[in-house]
């Protein structure tokens, strides 16, 4: 088959790849490369699971509906006729709020439910409006909270209850938490709930103290669940979308991602029952993860609540409770952005919410030389130069074996064109001439494509690590660069297209074209200005890129550029800087 041919096909192939993989990972809740809306919510009206008997009746003030899991299958320590289930009606956010934080978070707890309404990162900045990030919110627009209480006895206190507070909230010191204490009873039943947040931290610490103040024992259990719109959020880049829902992890089924759509259609698959592991909500470089710390069974739910609202949590069954005797629920949430090696130090597997997907065994490696690299330099933009260098050299060899396969067959296109005069349009013929040219001239058809096959997980792997990384967020480089993970819009932004015009994916059409030319031409000139203009085509979606991203790819261009003109060179028995090369 002729060379063209085969780069033709080559590059199809390659592409064709690249979509799979792109809609394989979006149809399983990942990551993807060329973005796109989010899957569609259904709009189907109403909670789709008539409430139990139990579930206390909605606020008399207007709310939002909040979530609640089907009925879970009773386990050892889940006594009574029914399992219990969280309520299914909202906190009231007419209630008072207190204003309860850090340095890092303001939060605002409200009476009616002890509810988490809103949380407010002071360190981040939303892409949308360029305000203080919030993830936790109550407004008009989205609904995302934090809610807890006890169920499995009737009456006791939960997220849609009027809690009194007991103390605080007190303001955070470098050696004291800011604190606040609340407190409900109903059904015979007291819930204590302390709030903490040391200086620095984005971990709220929850300590529920449950008191059996009935004349007979009770077997309460008590519930942690997160609910929240599913619409995707604002800003971010169409060109670098990532998951946005459910998480949940447990030793014995890892990692899992649990869509809204899943949730939406009755779908949702992962681990149930466990005692071990927690559950969250991740979104592009940010989390909340709720993390119980007490090591009593638990059981994880999903559901849809009303339209396009939906929950994930789980239930603790605190065991029988005796008449005056109170127990203790002790849980974290985590309200912040992807820091690895905090997330790290939490919880097992929390840091897998940085999503790097089935890469994640290249890609977790890659990060920590990353992370390395900045602690010797002190910049993001520097240590990818850097990384991106001590790939490509790692990769050398390789990459060495297929760009002397390439100035091979670019050495003998003079030979591959008088072939293609000579036997005109017979193609059988022509395809043996050129068989015996590669086997005279001791060339592999297939030398230049199978070094590229071996690097493909690997730069797609750091491809995903300069992607989900929080740490190339608002993170500057040199002059204009002023942020890694957004795109160069130096020259600003052309209007009609909507599209940001940077220096750097300019320089990234640059040094494609120049690979281009270094590689062999085809002898089709239809074909070779195709060739030409593929560089050109590919080179627009790096204008939407972030700038970290488009950084690795042209220093690993320009890397490459210079190893291919060497080989080239020398393959041809030209000058390789002032000097004539060996003959090879």
């Amino acid at each position: 088959m002729m060379q063209t041919q085969r780069t033709i096909l080559w590059v199809i192939f390659v592409m064709s790849l690249v979509f799979l993989w792109d809609a394989w990972q979006r149809d399983n809740g990942g990551p993807t490369i060329f973005g796109g809306p989010p899957p569609a919510q259904q709009q189907a009206a109403g909670d789709g699971t008539p409430a139990p008997s139990t579930v206390p009746a909605a606020d008399a003030q207007p709310a939002p509906a909040v979530g609640v899991p089907d009925a879970p299958a009773p386990t050892a320590a889940t006594t009574g006729a029914t399992a219990p289930v969280a309520p299914s009606v909202a906190a009231s956010p007419s209630g008072q709020s207190l204003t309860f934080g850090n340095d890092q978070l303001s939060l605002q707890i409200g009476t009616t439910g002890a509810t988490i309404q809103h949380a407010e990162l002071l360190h981040h900045r939303d892409d949308a409006n360029r305000a203080n990030l919030v993830l936790l919110d109550s407004s008009a627009a989205r609904f995302y909270q934090g809610q807890s209480g006890v169920v499995g006895v009737a009456g006791a206190p939960n997220h849609t209850t009027q809690w009194s507070v007991v103390s605080g909230p007190t303001e955070a010191t470098a050696t004291e938490p800011a604190r606040l204490v609340m407190q409900a009873t109903g059904g015979g039943v007291k819930v204590q709930r302390t709030y903490q947040l040391p200086q620095g931290s984005y971990q709220i610490l929850i300590d529920d103290q449950v008191t059996n103040d009935s004349g007979a024992p009770i077997t309460p259990t008590i519930y942690h669940q997160l609910t929240r719109t599913g619409n995707a959020p604002e800003g971010g880049n169409a060109m670098a979308m990532t998951y946005a829902g459910p998480v949940i992890f447990t030793d014995a089924d890892k990692f899992q991602k649990v869509g809204f759509s899943d949730i939406e259609k009755g779908k949702s698959d992962h681990a149930r029952h466990a005692d071990n592991g927690w559950f969250g909500i991740i979104q592009h470089y940010f989390a909340v993860a709720w993390v119980p710390t007490n090591a009593q069974p638990r059981e994880f739910y999903t559901r849809k609540i009303d339209t396009n609202l939906y929950s994930v949590g789980l239930l603790q069954p605190l065991g029988q409770v005796a008449p005056g005797q109170t127990v203790d629920n002790r849980s974290s949430l985590y309200v912040g952005p992807q820091n690895q090696k905090v997330l790290a130090e939490i919880a097992p597997g929390l840091d897998l919410v940085v999503d790097y997907g089935w890469l994640t065994a290249i890609a977790k490696p890659l990060f920590w030389l990353l992370d390395l690299l900045h602690s010797w330099v002190g910049n993001w933009g520097w240590a990818i130069v850097l990384l991106t260098i001590i790939v490509k050299l790692a990769f050398f060899p390789l990459q060495a074996a297929s760009y002397r396969s390439m100035a091979k067959m670019r050495k003998v296109t003079p030979k591959m064109m008088q072939l293609r005069e000579r036997y005109g349009d017979d193609r059988m013929k022509l395809n043996q001439a050129m068989m015996e040219l590669y086997k005279t001239e001791k060339i592999n058809p297939l030398g230049g494509c199978l070094p590229v096959v071996v690097q493909i997980p690997v730069f797609i792997a750091l491809y995903w690590v300069l992607l989900a990384s929080v740490e190339m967020r608002n993170a500057p480089w040199i002059g204009w660069i002023k942020d890694l993970s957004a795109p160069d819009n130096l020259f600003g932004t052309i209007p009609w297209l909507n599209m940001p015009l940077g220096l750097l994916p300019l320089l990234m059409a640059a040094t494609m074209i120049m690979q281009t030319r270094l590689n062999p031409t085809p002898p089709d000139p239809l074909q070779a200005k195709l060739m030409m203009w593929m560089p050109v085509i590919f080179s627009v979606m790096f204008f939407f890129f972030p700038s970290g991203l488009v950084l690795y790819w042209l220093v690993s261009n320009i890397f490459s550029i210079i190893q291919q003109w060497v080989i080239t060179r020398r393959i041809e028995g030209k000058p390789v800087f002032g000097r004539a090369p060996a003959q090879p």
